[in-house]
């Protein structure tokens, strides 16, 4: 058993199925100490046609992409890893979770230049719930702009989803929390909103739907997924800059991602967002996406790529 992520007692590392506390790296190695490793957050859902996983493809290609500035060669085809992530449910017998691929440089030497380091693939799978709670998904969060920036593009590949480069986003989320929120919004070095620590950010003002471009923000797969949905919807949807006023003076906003799934913001510092709950475009986009992932809607089931 799995302490604190559940019933789950297996868990695939390096080309094979092993026991879950068997997964063991030496403290020295490279991605530990310098945060040198990528990974993608993926969700698995149970439907009444069978268990799906959204977008698998998308996600590990993201993977992928993350792993070329950062000189890392993972050493599983794109199609292991997909059999990998099915086979690593199937064995922990679940028909809903999380998934979390992630490869890392290893342990051979401790330059910050990982010569020599292997690189070291792990993919886990366990039962988890609504990010933000279930009571969010419906009544909304309460979120701050931090005091912390988001990581200007020349500092750090911000479209990579990179170990390393999520310290800027726990520190968004611990200044959020220690305020009284439930989570952040960040700005990027220019002053306009890049996303939350990890979630994609979305502005509903007049019926147009807008969401911040790609500068300062990662490409969401979620984010993906709900500009597509909405303009089926016949929504606008505009990527541009958006200030710091356009989101205290919107008609709604709300976040997506993996995790967050589509969750309205009802209040940012204090400032009452709409009327305070979640509005109609919101929730079209939210009980789409539901219906998506469940399933329910076969213009869209070659987001979900089946487990069995």
């Amino acid at each position: 058993m799995a302490d604190g992520f559940g019933n789950v007692e297996k868990i695939w590392m390096n080309g094979k199925i092993i026991d879950w506390h068997d997964a063991k790296i030496h403290v020295l190695s490279h991605g530990l100490h310098y945060g040198s490793g990528v990974f993608e957050g993926i969700r698995c859902y149970s439907t009444p046609r069978g268990s799906f996983v959204f977008r698998l493809t998308d996600h590990l290609k993201r993977m992928f992409r993350s792993a070329i500035p950062y000189k890392m060669q993972i050493p599983y085809s794109l199609d292991e890893l997909k059999k990998a992530v099915i086979d690593t449910i199937k064995v922990n017998g679940l028909d809903s979770c999380y998934i979390r691929p992630i490869a890392f440089y290893g342990y051979h030497s401790l330059g910050v230049i990982p010569k020599n380091c292997p690189v070291e693939c792990v993919i886990a799978t366990w039962p988890w719930g609504t990010y933000l709670g279930e009571e969010a998904l419906e009544n909304g969060i309460r979120c701050t702009f931090s005091a912390w920036t988001k990581i200007h593009p020349k500092m750090l590949p911000v479209g990579a989803k990179a170990t390393g480069q999520y310290i800027n986003s726990m520190l968004a989320g611990f200044d959020a929390k220690e305020k009284g929120f439930d989570e952040a919004l960040l700005l990027d070095n220019d002053g306009y909103v890049a996303e939350g620590p990890g979630e994609n950010l979305f502005v509903v003002d007049d019926g147009v739907i807008h969401t911040p471009t790609l500068t300062s923000a990662l490409p969401g797969i979620t984010r993906d997924a709900a500009i597509k949905i909405a303009r089926d919807l016949g929504y606008e949807v505009v990527v541009r800059s958006i200030t710091r006023g356009e989101v205290l003076t919107a008609d709604e906003l709300f976040f997506t991602g993996t995790a967050a799934e589509v969750t309205p913001i009802r209040e940012v510092d204090e400032v009452t967002i709409g009327d305070g709950k979640k509005g109609p475009v919101t929730a079209a986009i939210q009980k789409k996406f539901f219906k998506i992932v469940n399933a329910e809607e076969d213009a869209y089931m070659d987001w979900l790529e089946p487990v069995e």
